[in-house]
């Protein structure tokens, strides 16, 4: 295996993802050099793809590195975590000043901004690079959200932009800022993307208890993809619900252990909203959905025990309960992008790192997982001016107007019958919270001050107050 150097980008790790992207990165005319730990990986990957383009097999680090001109721009894809760093110590030290690391894999961002500081204090560019699209985004065009300098961008960003997903002449990938940034813009997409699943998960579930089966309920989703609601979720929600089991007849969805499982990034988008003081109902309510469907226990205990109504809507129309459901679908996935809209630009402020919001959106059009017909609406409205939220852009804030009653009426009825829907009613609760006059948090400073005097503002007068609870009840100016 030669080791000259003849390739322009490499890649490490050679699992389903980083052989796509690999491929993906030979087939549109780039020279790839990849490496696997497993040598024989290596070499499958060689014996499978060769025909797709030029590719440089390596056996060792070494000989990987000496394969990539300068400046080398290398793409890891390896587990998240400790097999991240254990790449990066082997390969820091062969590369020179101006080199280029790549991290191509779900990771926290406080962990690339750790590994960026570190590789930047020894001359060398670190890229925390979120990639959506799953295996065949890898391969045929995934949306990409790289950080980092605009020095590495410079070098990197015209071969990423070259096999990305393309949506109106445009490449799904930007440089979004420095250190995190891309790996944080990535997590809060995956965010969103627990509460998209939720919110379809429960439109099923509302649907089901009206009687649809699971067929009807596809062909319902089938005719949601051709409109407002337009997106990959959707589309493969109508191919999930219309697989039928081959030994059983049975609709497949029927036959699935209803546990939903989880990865963490979900967990990390709410846990860093918490820190950031941003509130992201939705995503959370998705995330605890997953939790207690998992929760064997509890359920177990409180199956038959517990009392409540049947899952028996109240009569209505089916074709209306049909247009209402899609009406809550939309409005909640509207205070989900929201919500993380709003996540990132937070963080964007905390980290000084400039994300533009409309370039997000704009990104998360084509190749990833939450692409939807929506995005263009969204990108558009956030490229007008800075909003306070995305609720209040025009076009959507019409939207939800339009379409609250329906919104409305689909968590009262599904509250009335039984069946759950903590995603639709967190969204209502927050577009509620948000457009009130005036909230009880004024009775919970309140109580805050009595018990633990910590004081409250007054609606009147400037400054912070105490009442004397435990003596006249006087109330004095701090």
């Amino acid at each position: 295996m030669s080791t000259s150097a003849t390739a322009n980008i490499g890649v490490i790790g050679l699992a389903v993802m980083g052989s796509n992207l690999a491929r993906n990165l030979a087939r549109h005319g780039h020279t790839v050099a990849v490496f696997n730990r497993t040598h024989a990986r290596t070499l499958a990957h060689l014996e499978a793809h060769r025909a797709e383009g030029a590719f440089v097999g390596a056996e060792t680090v070494e000989e990987f590195v000496d394969s990539l001109i300068r400046p080398r721009r290398v793409i890891i894809m390896v587990q998240a975590g400790p097999g991240t760093d254990a790449v990066i110590d082997q390969l820091a030290p062969l590369l020179e000043e101006g080199d280029i690391i790549v991290d191509g894999g779900n990771a926290h961002f406080e962990d690339t901004r750790r590994r960026e500081a570190r590789l930047r204090e020894i001359g060398l560019q670190f890229v925390g690079t979120g990639i959506s699209g799953g295996e065949v985004g890898a391969l045929e065009g995934p949306s990409i959200m790289p950080g980092g300098s605009a020095e590495s961008y410079a070098a990197l960003g015209p071969i990423l932009e070259s096999i990305a997903a393309q949506v109106d002449g445009e490449p799904c990938c930007a440089h979004l800022g420095p250190d995190g940034a891309g790996h944080f813009v990535k997590m809060v997409h995956n965010g969103i993307e627990y509460a998209d699943m939720q919110f379809i998960a429960e439109a099923y579930d509302v649907l089901s208890a009206a009687g649809l089966t699971a067929a009807e309920a596809a062909e319902v989703f089938r005719e949601w993809n051709t409109g407002e609601l337009d997106s990959f979720l959707i589309e493969i929600t109508a191919e999930v619900l219309d697989q039928v089991d081959a030994t059983t007849g049975r609709p497949l969805v029927e036959l699935i252990v209803d546990a939903a499982e989880q990865k963490g990034t979900g967990r990390w988008t709410v846990q860093t909203a918490l820190e950031l003081g941003v509130p992201v109902s939705t995503i959370a309510e998705s995330v605890f959905a997953r939790s207690a469907s998992g929760d064997r226990t509890v359920r177990e205990a409180s199956r038959g025990v517990l009392t409540g109504p049947d899952r028996t809507l109240p009569a209505v129309d089916r074709q209306q309960l049909v247009d209402d459901v899609r009406d809550a679908l939309w409005s909640s996935k509207v205070v989900a992008y929201a919500q993380g809209l709003e996540q990132i630009r937070k963080a964007s402020d905390e980290y000084h790192w400039g994300v533009d919001i409309a370039t997000v959106a704009r990104l998360w059009r084509g190749g990833c997982i939450i692409r939807a017909r929506l995005l263009k609406q969204i990108s558009e409205e956030y490229a007008v001016g800075r909003l306070a939220t995305l609720l209040v852009a025009p076009s959507i804030q019409a939207g939800l107007a339009e379409r609250q009653g329906a919104w409305r009426r689909v968590v009262a009825a599904a509250a009335t019958a039984g069946v759950p829907v903590p995603g639709f009613s967190s969204a209502l609760a927050y577009y509620d919270t948000v457009r009130a006059e005036r909230l009880p948090a004024a009775l919970v400073q309140g109580l805050r001050d009595n018990f633990g005097a910590h004081t409250y503002g007054r609606i009147d007068r400037e400054g912070a107050f105490h009442t004397l609870w435990s003596a006249d009840r006087s109330e004095v100016q701090l």
